[in-house]
């Protein structure tokens, strides 16, 4: 028995290992070329994309843990039964239901760790994430501008160009913008720039030495203007708040707000946070002894079906507590109902399909001659 927990565990383990480092690359593989696209989009700053995608991993490293522990122990039963190694341990006196002890004992320190990242690390890393994001949006449109490139602002109506500063305090050097408004297309050209910022939080560029060159699209009326200094409004403080956004940035603050905070907010944004944040320790957990029955395959038959049904399987119980959570924030489901109720059945479903693989079939008896 000791040696089958051991060949056990080690197994998982090194399983656990193989799947957690490819889905953390494929992960950051994806992370990263969307972030560089936000950043060469200038919706961030090329500064901070290692720094998100840190953040970033951190909230997504419970579902990963809880993924690679699937399928970790769902490839070693199904390997042990497709080399026959079950027969010798089932010759052995023991039977599919030992490797619960095994399997709990890497389920449990993963799912402490899960519980870990939900409850602590991931409400600190999507404040962080936050943090970098809302750094980047107060940054006036001159402070995104990188010297030799074109940047865009305000959805397209602004186009920046801007080289290197020549004087001492400005903060760019010669400056060519492209203005759309309703009604006049603005070509603006400056020999420096600076940002200044309004007692209201209204910003605005200040040209130094330009020109403004006003162009009424569709008709014969033209425009130009020297001047020394000129102000450009960016933007308002209110800015951006549609909502669209204001969703967005709810969401964004009830998963960065602490688990503390959250238990003492009586409404239902909080109590489905509080859902989701416990359901993943004890998904991982799930789903850990469900993969021992889902594994447990004919050697005789072909590998492609069991997987299959191990994924959709996986993929309805995470499917299904973002559908509770759902429902808990709209009020569809009580909070202490929905907290155990997905868990419940998946828990019962294993139990089934567990019995199913230990009962013995009472043989058939003859046919009558």
């Amino acid at each position: 028995m000791s040696l089958f927990k051991r060949s056990a565990v080690s197994e998982i383990l090194s399983h656990s290992g193989v799947v957690l480092s490819t889905l953390l690359i494929v992960w950051l593989s994806v992370l990263l070329v969307r972030l560089l696209g936000e950043a060469a989009n200038g919706a961030i700053g090329p500064d901070v994309v290692l720094g998100l995608a840190a953040f970033s991993s951190i909230t997504a490293l419970p579902i990963i843990l809880a993924v690679s522990l699937f399928i970790a122990v769902l490839t070693t039963v199904t390997r042990s039964y497709r080399e026959s190694e079950m027969v010798v341990w089932f010759a052995s006196g023991l039977s599919l239901k030992n490797w619960i002890t095994p399997v709990l004992q890497c389920a449990v320190p993963v799912a402490i760790l899960i519980a870990v990242l939900t409850l602590q690390a991931s409400p600190w890393a999507y404040r962080q994430i936050a943090e970098y994001r809302q750094r980047f949006e107060q940054r006036s449109d001159l402070s995104k501008v990188t010297a030799g490139q074109f940047i865009e602002s305000d959805d397209g109506a602004r186009v920046f160009y801007a080289d290197s500063p020549e004087q001492e305090g400005d903060e760019l050097g010669n400056v060519i913008a492209r203005v759309i408004d309703p009604q006049w297309l603005s070509i603006v050209t400056a020999q420096s720039a600076r940002m200044e910022e309004q007692p209201n939080g209204d910003r605005f560029l200040v040209l130094s030495e330009g020109h403004r060159y006003d162009l009424k699209p569709g008709q014969a009326e033209f425009r130009m203007v020297d001047f020394e200094s000129y102000g450009m409004r960016l933007e308002s403080r209110d800015a951006g708040n549609t909502a669209e956004t204001i969703r967005a940035r709810a969401e964004q603050q009830i998963k960065a707000r602490q688990t503390g905070m959250l238990l003492t907010d009586d409404n239902n944004e909080a109590r489905s946070q509080i859902m989701w944040r416990v359901a993943l320790p004890l998904a991982a957990l799930n789903l850990a002894l469900l993969a021992i029955p889902l594994g447990a395959v004919n050697p005789r038959l072909g590998r492609s079906g069991n997987i299959l049904m191990a994924g959709l399987v996986g993929l309805l119980y995470m499917n299904l507590i973002n559908l509770s959570r759902g429902w808990i924030r709209n009020g569809q489901l009580g909070f202490e109902l929905g907290l155990w109720l997905v868990h419940a059945i998946f828990l019962l479903i294993m139990v089934f399909m567990m019995w199913r693989k230990l009962r013995i079939k009472a043989p058939k008896p003859p046919a009558a001659s």
